[in-house]
């Protein structure tokens, strides 16, 4: 487990862990060591500061994918094992970054395709820039599209009618078509992708960290649950975080018309000021945080 990669940028900073992918040069193209630092990273954030969590791409792209010299070419020199164990590495980061419990955004600035693609759908949410094109492109090399999770992602995201024409034709998708279809949450002008994005996970993490974690884990843990069972998980859940100190926190910032402190987040006296003056006026009623 490592926070000190070679293979890409992370910096940690008043809660927010941001991952830059960094060889613009091949459109951030991901490599062995890439797969393994990445997957590495992401089960470290758990034991981290970190409470919201940014992951983009240097340059002009998100991410290209396998690199061809890198990874492709040498697939073809290992045996069906060999093929299996590097498959499984590719799993095993997606898998890291859907079962961190925290907050993941994707900024994407550019092309994603192919794994880059499949990076982008397992983050929690996606701002992607005007320019930024998705492909799901496994078809177009000969691979089936259920790769990485591809077919488990996507038709939680777009449905099953759109996630297997994404998988069979493998074409590329437009920003706005993106959107469109719910690939992604926002699109932004070009060059404002990742601002958007640290915005986001800023105000995640001045949120109520355990509170966003039972979240995330309820939305992962419902997908097969009937009704009644979600019910049920859902109310046990909230009562775990009814007994959390942050929600006393709400209360009480409620009761004394500030911004609430929840536990661990990195609040200075300048962000707490403007919060002030931006909720007080809004803030003029005694209602106690819903449950």
């Amino acid at each position: 487990m490592t926070l000190t990669p070679r293979s890409f940028q992370l910096e940690i900073s008043r809660g927010v862990a941001e991952i830059t992918l960094s060889r613009p040069d091949r459109l951030n193209a991901l490599t062995f060591e890439i797969y393994g630092e990445l997957t590495a990273t992401f089960r470290s954030l758990e034991r981290s500061t970190a409470r919201a969590v940014v992951l983009t791409g240097a340059g002009r792209g998100f991410c290209s994918g396998g690199d061809v010299e890198g990874i492709i070419a040498e697939l073809f020199a290992r045996d069906a094992r060999g093929l299996l164990e590097f498959t499984r590495v590719t799993g095993a980061l997606i898998q890291s970054i859907c079962e961190l419990r925290r907050p993941v955004i994707a900024a994407v600035n550019g092309v994603a395709v192919g794994a880059g693609a499949v990076i982008a759908a397992a983050c929690d949410l996606r701002i992607a820039a005007a320019s930024a094109r998705f492909g799901f492109i496994f078809p177009q090399v000969g691979l089936s599209g259920a790769d990485m999770g591809a077919s488990y992602l996507l038709p939680r995201i777009v449905g099953q009618g759109r996630a297997a024409e994404l998988l069979l034709f493998g074409d590329l998708v437009g920003a706005d078509e993106a959107l469109r279809i719910g690939l992604v949450n926002r699109v932004v002008p070009d060059g404002e992708a990742l601002a958007t994005a640290r915005g986001w996970a800023e105000r995640l993490a001045r949120g109520p960290a355990f509170a966003h974690a039972i979240t995330k884990q309820m939305l992962e843990s419902e997908r097969t649950m009937p009704l009644a069972a979600a019910i049920e998980a859902e109310a046990q859940a909230q009562a775990l975080c009814m007994a959390h100190p942050d929600f006393r926190e709400a209360y009480e910032a409620n009761r004394a018309k500030r911004p609430p402190r929840f536990e661990g987040a990195d609040l200075d006296e300048a962000t707490s000021a403007g919060l002030d003056e931006a909720a007080t006026p809004r803030n003029t009623g005694t209602a106690t945080p819903r449950s």
